[in-house]
C-alpha cells in the first residue's frame, strides 16, 4: 500500500511539474517597446559615441556591464557586448516620488553589441515600456518625458 501511495505521489508531483514547464514559457522577443538600431560604427565607437550622447542630452552614465569585457580579462574572446545604465537624479527622485517599487527600474539600459561585419547595434526600450507596467500617471507621464531624450541620444550615438 505505501508503496503504491509513493507512486501515485510520484506521478502527481511529475504532471505537477510538467504543467509548470508549459506555464513558464520564454516571452516573445522583442519585449514591446524595444529599439533597435543597425550603426555602421564598430563597437568600440558606438560606445564612445552612446557615452557622448549620454552627456550631450544632459544626462549620466552611472552603470557599465559587460560580458565581453570579463571574457576578455580570462582570455576569453567573445563578440562585444556593453549594458550602460543611465539617468539623472532629477529623474530619480521623480520616479521614487511616483512608485518606489519602479525603483529597480533605474537606471535605464542601452545595450551596445557587436556584429559578426563588424559594425554594432544598439538596443533599448522605451523609457514608457519600462515603467507602464506600474501603472501609475506621474511615472507615465516621466517616462513620456524620457521616450523623445532616449530616441535623441540613439539617433546621436548611432548616426540615423
Amino acid at each position: 500500500m505505501r508503496e503504491r501511495l509513493l507512486i501515485i505521489a510520484a506521478a502527481i508531483c511529475l504532471l505537477a511539474v510538467s504543467a509548470s514547464g508549459a506555464v513558464a514559457a520564454e516571452p516573445a522577443y522583442p519585449f514591446p517597446g524595444t529599439v533597435s538600431i543597425k550603426s555602421p560604427h564598430p563597437f568600440a565607437d558606438l560606445r564612445a559615441r552612446l557615452e557622448q550622447a549620454v552627456e550631450a542630452n544632459g544626462f549620466v552614465v552611472v552603470t557599465r556591464a559587460s560580458a565581453s569585457g570579463g571574457a576578455a580579462a580570462r582570455g576569453v574572446e567573445i563578440p562585444g557586448n556593453l549594458v550602460i545604465g543611465v539617468f539623472r537624479n532629477d529623474y530619480a527622485v521623480r520616479m521614487l516620488e511616483a512608485s518606489v517599487p519602479a525603483g529597480m527600474e533605474a537606471p535605464l539600459r542601452f545595450y551596445v553589441t557587436e556584429n559578426p561585419d563588424g559594425t554594432a547595434t544598439l538596443t533599448y526600450r522605451k523609457p514608457t515600456a519600462v515603467f507602464a507596467p506600474y501603472g501609475v500617471a506621474a511615472l507615465d507621464a516621466m517616462a513620456a518625458e524620457l521616450d523623445p531624450i532616449w530616441e535623441q541620444i540613439a539617433r546621436q550615438a548611432t548616426g540615423q
